[in-house]
């Protein structure tokens, strides 16, 4: 196995474990907030709505990774 492929495997499994524990947070606050209706945002989601926003998120991280997938086979292609 690549030393590529074990450090894509471990940033998988860092961004698995992160989305793991904010999922978490944002149950417990759920729960919190279970009985009261409509709750104000806070301020920070709402300086930053788009950063805050998990799915907008995932889609940034993988771009990047799929751009890097995109040089190393290009430097890896050309290299030999």
């Amino acid at each position: 196995m690549s030393s590529f492929i074990m450090v894509l495997m471990l940033i998988s499994a860092g961004v698995l474990v992160l989305s793991l524990l904010y999922t978490l947070k944002v149950a417990r606050q759920q729960k919190e907030l279970k009985n009261e209706l409509d709750t104000d945002l806070p301020d920070k989601v709402q300086e930053h709505p788009y950063t805050k926003n998990p799915i907008f998120l995932t889609y940034l991280i993988a771009a990047v990774l799929v751009i890097l997938f995109i040089i190393y086979k290009a430097v890896d292609l050309y290299a030999a």
